[in-house]
């Protein structure tokens, strides 16, 4: 029998304080002449003593000089070096809230932020004044730049200025740690307009210790986590688990793999985390094989799935170093895992590589209906995650909070089923539905055959307009010009692993796809232009 998600099913927890300044001071107890800190591109290196007195200058600057106080906010729109140093274990030093933009979004993207999160001050790159300040000033907001100007401007500050004043010893800032707002950040935007979550410190600190629960994670203190992706996002996650394990963060900039690959030799990086976009690219690099890469224990995955074919040929180019992570920016914690060795082995384990992971500890993951019943195993349906990580809502919008919060559980919009074993799979986001004479075609599944293709780089699928079926299956393909591939050989691979009912009844080869700045495909504006010229439109 099903059993209904109902109020009985959940728990009120207590509340009680916290206190982020005592909580680091530990750490420096424990590891302090160690490097906590290093950001590439500005050659700065921090142990974890100059790291906590740093922050706690940057707290004193909050209360101090910029008058911030409970209930105020303050946006940072800042590369990954200068994040590092705002991020949560700063934010929680003070009363404020901090609001992370991703530094490589739009202006537009950005004032939209902005609006949302109502901030008194922003923290913003100088590469950004000749944009951004004028707009930040004429809505009140008091623009900080993070380094000297080299003409001062009038009613802007600089940061360096404000911290040279500032004290270094502890805040003692007291806080609920449940309901206290301590960050905010948004969403990807990948089905829709980004939304603002919000977290309070027991999120926080639940996300940290759920990658610290995970099997293999190999964090310790010569640990050595280096950051492409934005810290803004999915990224940021794992700075705090790096330095709870004594381990060190490593920043850069801009996404350049070559790079990357330089950086884990020269800084003898431990750890890293990708999203599947940049993993592919990797396998395309003869680059990569110029340097030492041997350091290298773990590379995290995630934000998208993984091409299972794609996945067997990394762990052979690189060894069995890959560890799947799913989580969510409204569900703050690593919520299903596939291990290292779950990456390698039998036929068995090529079948599991299709999934995301069994649960890890702390989480419940509820299948449920289009009611909110739980279905059975092996029936698909909409993923429900509750944990202490579930985000406290959207800032600004309570409509979409009512509508996608339900009895502590996130309901996350992707469609999956779980196996015997308690594997689960993901066969699409239930906005990427496709439904073409009647059935249901899964976008994931039909990209993942795709993909599988060894003349294949990425594709990204969705449904466009048909006369007789509603919707017909439709792939955008970048190849990866080693061979020459055509459109019906694709097709033709595709219905030999899928059949000729979820395979593409066409394909378009094209030089990019529109993507986040995480790198996850925008499938809304590839299927946005097949439509924008009919009456109905497809979310």
């Amino acid at each position: 029998m099903k059993s209904k998600l109902t109020p009985s099913n959940t728990q009120t927890l207590s509340t009680g304080s916290f206190n982020y300044s005592r909580i680091m001071q530990g750490l420096v107890d424990t590891f302090g002449d160690r490097e906590a800190i290093v950001n590439i591109e500005r050659g700065r290196r921090l142990t974890f003593r100059e790291y906590h007195e740093l922050t706690n200058r940057f707290a004193h600057v909050l209360h101090g000089p910029l008058g911030l106080g409970t209930g105020d906010r303050y946006v940072c729109l800042l590369d990954n070096d200068n994040l590092s140093l705002f991020h949560w274990g700063s934010a929680a030093k003070a009363l404020a809230t901090c609001c992370h933009g991703n530094f490589r979004d739009s202006l537009e993207t950005h004032m939209r932020q902005v609006e949302i999160t109502g901030p008194k001050v922003a923290f913003i790159e100088n590469s950004l004044v000749e944009t951004h300040a004028e707009l930040l000033t004429q809505r009140g907001i008091q623009v900080v730049v993070v380094d000297r100007l080299e003409e001062k401007r009038d009613g802007i500050l600089e940061l360096p200025s404000l911290l040279a004043e500032a004290p270094t010893h502890n805040t003692d800032v007291e806080i609920d740690d449940r309901t206290h707002i301590v960050l905010m950040r948004f969403t990807g935007g990948t089905t829709g307009d980004s939304k603002c979550a919000k977290y309070t410190a027991d999120n926080i600190m639940a996300c940290s210790e759920s990658f610290l629960t995970l099997p293999g994670h190999d964090f310790d203190p010569d640990s050595r986590m280096l950051h492409i992706a934005p810290l803004s996002h999915a990224s940021g996650m794992m700075l705090q688990p790096t330095l709870f394990r004594g381990g060190c963060t490593v920043t850069m900039n801009q996404p350049d793999l070559e790079r990357w690959c330089e950086h884990i030799e020269k800084e003898r990086i431990t750890h890293a985390f990708v999203v599947p976009t940049i993993a592919y690219r990797l396998l395309e690099m003869p680059e990569a094989e110029r340097y030492d890469l041997s350091t290298l224990k773990t590379i995290f995955y995630g934000a998208a799935p993984m091409s299972p074919a794609k996945a067997k040929k990394l762990v052979a180019k690189f060894g069995p170093l890959f560890m799947q992570v799913y989580g969510s920016t409204e569900h703050l914690v690593a919520t299903l895992f596939l291990g290292k060795a779950e990456h390698v082995g039998d036929t068995q384990t090529e079948k599991r590589l299709a999934s995301a992971g069994r649960r890890n500890a702390g989480v419940e993951v509820t299948i449920c209906d289009d009611d909110g019943n739980p279905v059975l195993q092996g029936e698909v349906g909409e993923l429900y995650l509750r944990s202490r990580g579930t985000c406290q809502g959207y800032e600004g919008n309570p409509e979409k909070t009512a509508e996608e919060f339900f009895q502590g559980y996130w309901k996350s919009g992707d469609l999956g089923y779980s196996d015997e074993a308690g594997y689960c799979y993901l066969v699409d986001r239930k906005k990427d539905l496709i439904i073409t004479g009647g059935f249901n075609v899964y976008a994931n599944e039909v990209e993942a055959a795709i993909n599988s293709h060894p003349c294949v780089t990425m594709s990204a699928v969705v449904g466009i307009p048909d006369e007789e079926w509603g919707e017909a299956v439709h792939a955008e393909v970048i190849r990866n010009g080693v061979t020459e591939v055509h459109e019906q050989e694709l097709i033709d691979h595709a219905k030999s692993l899928i059949g000729s009912v979820k395979a593409p009844k066409t394909v378009t080869f094209v030089d990019e796809l529109p993507t986040t700045t995480v790198g996850k495909v925008l499938r809304k504006n590839v299927r946005a232009k097949y439509w924008e010229k009919h009456t109905r439109q497809i979310a």
